[in-house]
């Protein structure tokens, strides 16, 4: 009984730092995007359909958390590496977390640089 409560204290704490860690670019997107509607003028145009800037500011909020995810997995598997102990299937568990989150790093960015690309294209056609 005792083991389970530990367990599941252990992974509660991970859960909300993971909650914490997420939601701490949010919440700066969020003021960031207030002022920059405010200080462009753009906040009265919302009703008139002009969603550009609310659709790339979504897509940039999602990428970032996407991002914070990767960090924290590659962290992940760092500690996991480093608390193997010689144990070869743990060391490679942890390489190929690396591995993988490198790959999903360069997607977020290539998804990124598209995603800026399109919405400027589109931008200066509208």
């Amino acid at each position: 009984m005792k083991k389970m409560i530990k367990k599941i204290s252990r992974h509660g704490t991970a859960l909300a730092l993971s909650v914490m860690a997420v939601a701490a670019p949010l919440v700066v997107r969020a003021v960031e995007f207030r002022t920059f509607l405010n200080d462009t003028g753009l906040e009265s145009q919302f009703g008139s359909g002009d969603l550009m800037p609310m659709i790339g500011t979504a897509i940039s909020i999602i990428l970032g958390v996407l991002g914070v995810i990767l960090v924290l997995i590659v962290i992940y598997a760092g500690f996991w590496w480093m608390t193997a102990q010689g144990d070869e299937k743990k060391v490679e568990k942890a390489k190929k977390m690396i591995y993988n989150s490198i790959i999903g790093l360069v997607i977020i960015f290539a998804a990124y640089a598209l995603t800026n690309f399109v919405l400027d294209q589109l931008e200066a056609i509208g």
